[in-house]
């Protein structure tokens, strides 16, 4: 069974009235536990991160009424006339492993993002089958959930996906398809999904796109039919000439693809962030006022980034962060307050999106025999309106990266207060 909204849960401390989270990130210097067996592992951060109930729970709702959203008839609509002609095929199914990036720094949770193929599930499971208690205990807190819970679910979605797309069929080879995947910082990730669905029964390999063969009967790999491709390509709409084998099979339904271009059109852009934050343009697409109160007080106001805003969008630089609506992995943004003239002049002509800025929440951890201070975000795994796995990512700097000393990976735990 796929992990339910309100089945990833906290063990209580009795004392929802302290601020345990906020103390424990202040002053549990206890160590994450490292996964020092495997050298080209990614970078784990030094701490895990500590989150309070509330904020799990505003989550979780923000997250389902997103998903009540986009499956209305004028969202769907507005999001794929935006969309290359790939979105427009229907497969059938979701899409696995959305990424729901927020930042826990102020009064409530604020979504920053949404990613469609979102990366580091299962080195975040790793990191949790890794863990000591350290003084966690001493406030009865856990981590938000057990690691082979989590991987049973993620399992359990590719199992879904491939029943909505072909019933009773067995399912017999996935492929794991990235660009030049040994050169890909997570590939270790990638060892780590063969390994699962091996335990599962299923045949999976590793390839780039151009290992790919299409013919009438589907797809295939140095001639072996392939089922299943798990996407962790970045080109969202398999745009690229070589690519067309994929695509192909893709739109004719001789391969499932999961996540898949109409998964990346509904969710994904970030335009939909503009969406998302303005309660008029919800209502008039027909949500439901729960929804948007939910909603809107949990995604930051959030603006296109045009010529004729230029005056309003410099003057406000400094609490805006602009995004390139196609970009992924913090590629190509900008924190307004070290935007220079030169740089914003060019953003206006381009495709980019400005958000309101979204206090972190900070981690303390001793890095190199000192206490420093690190920023954090929190990723919510998603499966089908429903989480699945909580991680977190420490770092410094303006945006999420694993070249901070400290930072990294790091496991959530969820208190009551």
């Amino acid at each position: 069974m796929t992990a339910q909204p309100d089945s990833i849960s906290p063990t209580s401390s009795g004392n929802g009235t302290v601020r345990v989270a906020s103390r424990l990130n202040r002053f549990c210097l206890c160590p994450q536990q490292e996964l020092k067996a495997e050298a080209t592992f990614p970078r784990v951060a030094a701490a895990p991160l500590y989150i309070a109930q509330p904020a799990f729970e505003a989550m979780r709702d923000t997250v389902a009424a997103i998903h009540r959203v986009a499956a209305l008839p004028g969202w769907r609509a507005a999001a794929l006339a935006e969309a290359p002609a790939s979105a427009a095929h229907d497969p059938g199914y979701p899409g696995v492993l959305f990424g729901y990036d927020f930042h826990l720094g102020g009064e409530r949770p604020q979504l920053i993002e949404i990613n469609s193929n979102a990366g580091g599930a299962l080195i975040s499971t790793a990191l949790l089958a890794a863990q000591n208690s350290c003084c966690r205990e001493l406030h009865g807190v856990a981590p938000a959930q057990q690691a082979d819970e989590a991987e049973c679910a993620i399992l359990d979605s590719f199992r879904r996906e491939w029943h909505q797309a072909r019933g009773d069929t067995p399912l017999r080879r996935i492929a794991i398809v990235d660009e030049k995947p040994q050169e890909q910082y997570l590939f270790p990730e990638f060892l780590r999904f063969v390994a699962l669905f091996a335990a599962a029964g299923i045949e999976s390999v590793v390839c780039d796109p151009r290992e790919l063969q299409g013919d009438a009967a589907g797809l295939t790999l140095h001639g072996q039919p392939i089922d299943l491709v798990y996407n962790r390509l970045t080109d969202f709409y398999l745009e690229a000439p070589h690519l067309a084998p994929l695509r192909e099979a893709y739109l004719a339904g001789r391969v499932v693809l999961t996540p898949h271009p109409q998964s990346h059109a509904l969710y994904a852009d970030k335009r939909h962030l503009v969406r998302l934050s303005d309660a008029a343009t919800l209502a008039a697409l027909g949500a439901a006022e729960q929804d948007i109160a939910q909603i809107t007080s949990h995604v930051p106001p959030t603006q296109r980034v045009t010529p004729d805003r230029a005056d309003e969008l410099w003057r406000n630089r400094r609490r805006l962060f602009f995004k390139p609506v196609a970009a992924y992995g913090s590629h190509g943004a900008y924190e307004g307050a070290k935007l220079t003239r030169t740089v914003f002049e060019k953003l206006l002509h381009e495709d980019y999106v400005a958000q309101e800025m979204a206090a972190p929440s900070m981690r303390h951890a001793v890095v190199e025999n000192e206490v420093v201070e690190l920023k954090a975000d929190v990723r919510c795994y998603v499966y089908d309106g429903a989480i699945q796995l909580i991680a977190a990512r420490l770092y410094r700097g303006q945006t999420t990266n694993f070249r901070t000393p400290g930072g990294g990976f790091a496991t959530v735990c969820v208190t009551a207060g």
